[in-house]
């Protein structure tokens, strides 16, 4: 995945474009639960993806997002 990619989350039917990268820490609640500690976690890659019916960028796991430009 990289910047300028169209891309939709796993949750959305939704079309968004990649606009950077980031590394972010994630707690997952269904995997460890809901008491947070940022120490057992790495951080991981991060998209900001812009979509048309919102004012901002949306920062999702890449690992949530499906590419669809290929």
């Amino acid at each position: 995945m990289k910047v300028g990619d169209l891309v939709r989350a796993e949750f959305s039917e939704s079309i968004g474009l990649v606009i950077d990268i980031a590394q972010k820490k994630c707690w997952r609640t269904s995997e460890r639960g809901v008491g947070v500690d940022w120490n057992k976690v790495e951080p991981e890659p991060h998209a900001a993806v812009l979509y048309a019916h919102n004012s901002g960028t949306v920062d999702i796991p890449t690992t949530d997002l499906q590419v669809i430009n290929d």
